[in-house]
């Protein structure tokens, strides 16, 4: 169980992050309206000032929906 004050700082740090972030906020919530899906391809890039841009992806598989699922659930009940 998740210490309460542990969470209130996440949930804090959550809000920031929302607030100085509102456009990628935005597009999280669009793409994960609909549900992720076993097979969906999850790619991101990172540029650090003055280096090029690294680029990684993932094929979600149905042990990762089972790990968000949880996740899903432990913050639910908190």
């Amino acid at each position: 169980m998740m210490n309460p004050a542990s969470l209130m700082k996440i949930m804090n740090a959550k809000n920031v992050f929302a607030g100085n972030h509102p456009k990628f906020v935005a597009f999280l919530k669009a793409v994960f309206s609909g549900g992720i899906q076993e097979g969906t391809v999850i790619e991101i890039s990172v540029t650090k000032p003055g280096e090029d841009a690294m680029t990684s992806n993932i094929k979600v598989r149905q042990s990762d929906l089972e790990l968000l699922r949880e996740l899903q659930e432990m913050v639910r009940n908190q």
